[in-house]
């Protein structure tokens, strides 16, 4: 914790005169262009990996980077995408997964998860994803865990369809929707493309190419 602490005096001393105009114009409101929905993971960094600074991205996090399905329910996720799409006017929302993800493991072995309710329950939300995995290929383990992490993004993008204030900025096209698994290890960024249902390593052109297309 020692090492927390003294981050706060530093950016205190150091980085924030620095950035004062910046911090003092955000101080008054935000206009983020992006919902990056990613999971709590302490591993992954929004801003390091998109290389964005405070206000460009509106960040919501839990654990397996879940999107639940609509319903009159509501809750934390459910509030926050409503908000960034109805009220802050986000342009493009961004799913993203992660390798060697704990929540992924769990979705594959729910067994396990009895002494952690809450978490179990929480992952029957990634469900759709180990079913159509076992669907693919008869079965679903951990040799698995690649292609349901790939497969959990591409379902959640379907839940975040659900949410009515995203499919009515989706059908007016005010809204682009993104799936990104970013690989811990080598840094890699590979994006859904839904056209040829299949992860593509990003690169400048193909990221040019995905905001300017539809």
């Amino acid at each position: 914790m020692d090492h927390v602490i003294s981050g706060v005096a530093k950016f205190q001393e150091e980085v924030y005169p620095n950035k004062k105009a910046t911090f003092q114009k955000l101080a008054n409101g935000q206009n983020p262009e992006v919902l990056f929905i990613t999971c709590s993971d302490s591993r992954i960094d929004p801003n390091l990996v998109t290389q964005t600074g405070p206000g460009e991205l509106f960040i919501c996090r839990n654990a397996g980077n879940v999107v639940p399905p609509h319903s009159n329910q509501t809750g934390g996720m459910t509030a926050s995408i409503e908000f960034a799409v109805a009220a802050l006017g986000v342009s493009h929302i961004v799913i993203c997964g992660h390798t060697d993800c704990g929540a992924m493991k769990g979705a594959l072995k729910p067994e396990a998860l009895e002494g952690l309710p809450h978490v179990k329950e929480w992952l029957g939300h990634c469900r759709c994803a180990t079913e159509v995995v076992k669907e693919r290929r008869g079965k679903v383990d951990h040799e698995n865990l690649e292609e349901v992490t790939q497969e959990n993004v591409v379902q959640q993008l379907q839940h975040l369809r659900t949410h009515p204030a995203v499919a009515a900025k989706i059908a007016t096209g005010q809204v682009k929707l993104h799936g990104w698994v970013y690989n811990i290890g080598s840094g890699d960024v590979l994006c859904y493309d839904e056209s040829k249902k299949t992860f593509e390593r990003m690169s400048e052109a193909y990221a040019e190419q995905k905001l300017t297309s539809k």
